[in-house]
């Protein structure tokens, strides 16, 4: 039993009374590894919070359940990859017993089907193992505002994630569950069945139209409920549509509110035309001329973009190729098309769906449109 574990049995009485306010506002997170050297190394980090928490640690998720049970906690740091009871099984309990307990992965498994079943459980921050001075600087503050937080601004779970997020991270992992969101006083579901997007109701409203309304909260919590394999299916359009066409309704809502900027760009029309599932548009005489539609971090792509865009056109000199027209890329999440003209780049995102026929043909009209 380390140090931390026998704080937990101290009598009451051998703590001075004149300490009693101070250790009852004190936070208190729980660090769980089977790492014991790691267990070391987080505990002395995390002592270097503003807020002075207080630190325990546990080796194993059966102790770690134990202690929680003897003494609440404001914070739970849980590596995943444990020795007989995991990390998934811990925070699954967690979300549970403790729904207000915040609760912290810190892991060095990077994949995405472990971050959606993280997120999906409820979990407040997933984060790999800080290899750097500034990743360790990011991870306290971000665990700070964790353990400062008395209201919420996001949604339960998701601080770091939109629900448009959470819910393309369950598509992708082809996941069946149902997700019940709540905001105020509106309680909302929806239904996924293999990665695709079922149904929804909210508010006397169901299928697409409630998918939206639900889409369109800024704030609430959600938690994650059986699967209903036999709910029948309300909503027949492809979670790529869906998420696409809440994208494009946000941004032009956006676009609307300000001055001098037409409600309805180039690049929503582009958008809507069938197979399309994002869209960016890059200034080749402004840096920071970049528009997109359907993105959730077009300042990625955007880089991503011009690197390629670049590297194509010097093949294409290499080669005696003449003058960079079309590039296009077929992956197992997406298509990708590359394009310019005099005065800009285009990336299209296409959905997995697509053959390369139907792109090209495609890529005629919005090329057409893009250039008119």
């Amino acid at each position: 039993m380390t140090d931390a574990d026998n704080q937990l049995t101290k009598p009451a009485s051998s703590v001075p009374k004149d300490l009693n306010n101070i250790m009852s506002t004190q936070p208190k997170i729980l660090l769980v590894d089977d790492d014991q050297d790691l267990l070391d190394l987080y505990k002395e980090m995390l002592s270097e919070l503003p807020s002075q928490p207080e630190i325990f640690t546990s080796s194993t998720g059966a102790r770690a359940m134990t202690m929680m049970d003897a003494e609440p906690f404001t914070l739970l740091i849980c590596d995943l990859n444990m020795p007989k009871m995991d990390g998934l099984q811990v925070l699954s309990i967690v979300r549970r017993k403790y729904p207000d307990l915040r609760t912290v992965v810190l892991t060095s498994v990077m994949d995405e089907q472990f971050r959606s079943r993280v997120y999906s459980l409820g979990v407040d921050l997933f984060w790999q193992k800080p290899g750097s001075s500034e990743e360790i600087k990011q991870f306290l503050e971000c665990l700070e505002s964790l353990l400062g937080r008395d209201t919420q601004t996001g949604f339960r779970g998701v601080q770091s994630k939109s629900l448009v997020d959470i819910i393309q991270l369950e598509c992708i992992s082809q996941s069946s569950t149902v997700l019940k969101i709540k905001n105020g006083s509106l309680c909302g579901k929806i239904w996924i069945n293999n990665g695709e997007i079922f149904d929804a109701t909210v508010d006397g409203l169901e299928g697409e139209a409630a998918f939206h309304k639900v889409l369109s909260w800024k704030s609430g919590n959600f938690e994650v409920l059986s699967a209903e394999p036999n709910h029948p299916r309300v909503i027949t359009n492809s979670y790529h549509a869906l998420l696409l066409e809440t994208v494009q309704a946000q941004d032009e809502a956006q676009d609307s509110s300000k001055p001098n900027v037409k409600s309805v760009s180039i690049l929503s029309t582009l958008a809507k035309i069938p197979g399309v599932e994002f869209i960016l548009s890059l200034n080749t005489k402004n840096e920071k001329g970049i528009e997109s539609r359907g993105l959730e971090n077009p300042d990625q792509v955007a880089k991503w973009s011009k690197q390629a865009i670049k590297q194509s056109r010097g093949l294409g000199e290499l080669l005696g190729a003449g003058q960079l027209q079309q590039v296009e890329g077929l992956g197992p999440q997406r298509h990708v098309t590359l394009a310019s003209n005099d005065d800009a780049d285009i990336c299209v995102g296409w959905q997995q769906n697509q053959s390369l026929p139907q792109i090209r043909e495609s890529m005629k009209t919005l090329l057409a449109l893009w250039v008119s």
